[in-house]
């Protein structure tokens, strides 16, 4: 699949931290049930791309390859034990309490995980599905 020109610099991504976690996530997305995600500030001023409102991005599947285009609508920066429920569902990845356990462990794998850690919670919308075939 080649990436349409349009999205030629955007910042391509892909959720989680294996290439199982990408497409369930992104499947998530893809089906309509994820509309926000969180990243630790720590990556972003480590130099991972600052999500910025209006910006598209390339979410890419589990095998790298371009999957979808998403576009950013809002962003806050919130510690860890301060996000709310509404925005844990809204990440798709079961109530709130599983969001809690998941992403602890996601922390922990990840640099650590403290209850006051900062996070980048970014909602965003779904834009247009590439084809991978």
């Amino acid at each position: 699949m080649v990436l349409p020109a349009r999205y030629a610099d955007a910042v391509q991504f892909s959720f989680g931290d294996s290439p199982r976690l990408a497409d369930e996530l992104l499947g998530l997305v893809l089906a309509g049930k994820k509309t926000a995600t969180c990243g630790a500030l720590r990556d972003h001023e480590a130099g991972e791309p600052m999500p910025e409102i209006g910006r598209r991005d390339v979410v890419l599947d589990g095998q790298g390859r371009p999957a979808c285009v998403i576009e950013t609508t809002g962003v806050e920066i919130v510690a860890f034990d301060s996000v709310t429920v509404g925005f844990a569902e809204a990440e798709g990845e079961g109530p709130y309490a599983a969001w809690r356990d998941g992403h602890i462990e996601y922390f922990q794998r990840n640099g650590g995980w403290d209850g006051e850690m900062k996070l980048v919670c970014e909602r965003f919308a779904l834009v247009e599905v590439l084809d991978r075939d």
